[in-house]
Formats: C-alpha cells, structure tokens, sequence
C-alpha cells in the first residue's frame, strides 16, 4: 500500500485520515476530542499538565476510533474518541478514556489502528501530512516539516494563537511516533500566496503594516484549490482556462475568485474574521464600530474579540448558529431570522458581483463545505436576481436531495452552477506526495 496519514491537530483535539493513494481511498478515519481535559491530565499515567480547551476556529468534525483498553464511557475528565472504518459496511467506534496531550492521542491513534485496522505495523505511511493554518508569507505550497519549518511556524502563532500551537504539537507528536517518516505541513494560507498586491494590501500606513505583518492572507486555501480543480474536471476543460467564483459556506466561510487555478483575490484577510457573515462571526464590518463600542459602551478589546468571533453572524443576528435553524426559523415566520438569512444572502452576492467584475466575467460558481453542499435556500438566494450575467439555477436540480458534484444550473446557462464536496484531508494527502 501507498497510504498518506492525514492530520488535522486543535489545541484539544486530534483528526485523522489514512488515504490509500494509488486510488485514493479512505481506509481509517477518526477524531479525539477533549484533549488535555483536567480529569485526563490527572489521570493519565504521565501525570502531563492539561492544556486549555481553546476553541479551533471553524472546529473539526470527524469520526474516530476506539482505542485498546479504554475506560468507560462518560468518565469524569475523559476524552472522546471516535473511529470510522470505511467500506461496504463502514464501522464506528467510540469510547473514552483520559488523554493528557496530543503524544498521548497518537499512541491511542495507533492503538486503534492495530484493533480496528490497517495496522500500522504492516506498512508505514509514506508521509504524514500536517493542517497547518497560517504560513504568513514564508510558505507558498506543501513543505517538508525540518527544525526551521518548525521555528517558522511558531514564529508565526501570533496570526493564529489557536492553531499554529496546536498544529505544532501534532507534527511533534507525528515525529516521535513516526521518526522516520516524512512530515510535510500544508499551510491553509498558501493558495492566496498568488494574489497581487493590489488584493492583499490594507490602506494603513505601510511601514506599521510591514512591522505586524498586517496584509490579507486569506484561509480554507485547500479546500478552494481542490474544488477548482474538482470544478474543471467536472466540466471537462482546462484549469487554465477558467475563471471560477468558489464559495466555501460552512460554519467559517470564504469566497475565493480563482482565474486559470491561481487565487486572485478572497474574502477572509488578516484572520479568518473578515469577509462573509458567518456562524458566530460578523464578517466586515466598519472598523469605527469597535471605535464606538469601546467609547461608548465601554467594551474592552477582548469584548470586542468575542463578540466579533462568537456572538455575531447568525447567532448574534438571530439566536441561532446553525443555517439549518435559521431558514426553518425564518420560514416559520421569525423575523429575526428573516434579517439573519438576508444579511448572509446579501453579503454573498456582494461578493459574487466583485469577483465577477475583478475576474472580467466567470465560467462557474461553485458551492462547497457544509451550508453550500446542503442548503438549496442559500444556493438560490446567492444567485437570485442575476439572470442577466448568465446566472441561472435550476430550481428542481437545486432542490434535489443529491449527494457528490453535481449541476444546479441549466445545461444551457452560460455561466455553470455547481455544488461539489469539499475533501481538504485528499487534497492535503495529494500534495503530500509532490515533495515527499
């Protein structure tokens, strides 16, 4: 076998995937949760200090596995841990157990590789690929993890303080379990290494900029690469010839115009807060504002830090996080709902017409990640009204309740309409393979 092991570590939890390349297919998935609890710190046999249980940005979902020997279900301070073995009759596993730090969860990884299978014993990953958030300007692609990547990295933790830390610990983790394996990190930011000045520059005074490293780097960078790319095959023309409008709507959310498979511009900035309303974040919004809810209202900055990251976008808007609760809210006649669901729509096709107008026309939208995959209100919201640029869905193909890429525009629109899976973990794995 050729199998990538994928990695995707938070400050308190630890995602995995092992892909088989030569067809890539998912042989093992899981997800542990609760890392570093305090009862798992207490507990565990090393007696290893807890870490704080910081919230991971957009937050992984998973599943994963059932490690040997684990302890009761719901035991006071455990951490959950889920596997998934996949096939003709996938499997799930859950249990608890304590797991004081990410080098306790790689041994408990293995441990229900070696119950669950493919075991580890039997052939060794040829690389470990490594969720890395943010690269700044020094990592532009798939890069070999040496004692300088990691120096690098860390540097880096003060653009992203939940999880550069954390991805740093799983690639610790990755290298004492698997010494001899390569450890590649894929950086989130780098397929918008590609915007132009014109995009990533902020119109503050440059020097300060230069010295906090203040320009827009934009995130969910694997995922827009591999749904362009995805998009092009689906459509059976070149990359190089397309332009693309990507719209990655999950619980965090991005927008990315993509011309010939280069980023040229993309909707998160500096950090992933900027840009469309979200689950719990407002997305732009006028910089006065914190200016005025400090004066006035007395909020201090790490106020305004929450209310920006978790008590704005649809929660703040409606009392409700989740799309899925929001349009049934909203449908039911709850108007605070209504304005929630419109604000998103608006911001969306606000960034719809920019990049249409930034790329000179467009050859598909592409809907992607969990909202966009599964949501036919807000794919038809997005795009209503835009019939005269080309822009046209299908309401029985959009309404349709289908898994995989598929058509929601009319076969004779000129501009396609898409709705394609997202597979961030493949396309990790992929580049993987181009280095090492």
């Amino acid at each position: 076998m050729s199998t990538v092991l994928v990695i995707n570590s938070g400050s308190s939890s630890l995602k995995y995937q092992l892909i088989e390349m030569t067809n890539e297919s998912v042989l093992a998935s899981g997800l542990i949760e609760r890392i570093g609890d305090r009862g798992a710190g207490s507990a565990n046999a090393q007696g290893t200090r807890a870490h704080g249980a910081d919230a991971q940005g957009d937050g992984s979902q998973g599943s994963s596995a059932q490690g040997a020997g684990s302890q009761t279900a719901g035991a006071t301070g455990s951490s959950k841990h889920t596997v998934t073995s996949p096939g003709a009759d996938p499997q799930s596993f859950t249990s608890e157990r304590p797991i004081a730090d990410h080098a306790a969860a790689f041994r408990v990884m293995i441990e229900a590789f070696e119950t669950h299978g493919p075991s580890m014993k039997d052939a060794l990953p040829v690389a470990i690929g490594h969720r890395v958030v943010h690269g700044g300007k020094r990592f532009f692609g798939p890069t070999v993890v040496t004692d300088l990547v990691k120096i690098n990295i860390e540097d880096l933790a003060d653009l992203a303080p939940l999880h550069n830390p954390a991805s740093l610990e799983g690639i610790n983790a990755a290298q004492a379990a698997f010494p001899s394996v390569p450890q590649v990190a894929v950086f989130d930011t780098a397929f918008h290494s590609t915007l132009a000045p014109a995009a990533y520059t902020y119109a503050i005074d440059a020097k300060l900029a230069d010295k906090y490293r203040v320009r827009r780097y934009g995130f969910h960078g694997t995922s827009h690469k591999f749904v362009s790319e995805a998009a092009a095959e689906f459509l059976g023309q070149p990359l190089d010839a397309l332009k693309t409008i990507v719209l990655h709507l999950g619980n965090g959310a991005s927008a990315c115009a993509v011309d010939g498979g280069r980023s040229v511009d993309t909707s998160m900035g500096l950090t992933p807060l900027e840009g469309l309303v979200m689950g719990t974040r407002s997305g732009d919004i006028d910089p006065a504002v914190l200016i005025h809810l400090h004066r006035k209202g007395g909020l201090s900055f790490d106020d305004l830090d929450e209310l920006l990251n978790r008590k704005s976008g649809l929660l703040g808007l409606s009392g409700r996080g989740d799309m899925r609760d929001v349009v049934s809210a909203a449908q039911a006649g709850d108007e605070a709902a209504r304005v929630a669901l419109d604000v998103y729509l608006h911001r969306l096709k606000h960034y719809v017409g920019a990049y249409i107008a930034e790329l000179g026309g467009v050859d598909a939208i592409v809907f992607t990640a969990g909202v966009g995959e599964n949501s036919d209100v807000v794919r038809a919201g997005a795009l209503a009204g835009l019939e005269r640029l080309g822009i046209r869905v299908d309401d029985a193909r959009n309404a349709a309740r289908e898994h995989g890429a598929r058509r929601i525009s009319p076969d004779d629109a000129p501009v396609a309409v898409l709705v394609i899976p997202t597979n961030e973990e493949l396309e990790i794995a992929r580049q993987c393979l181009t280095v090492a």
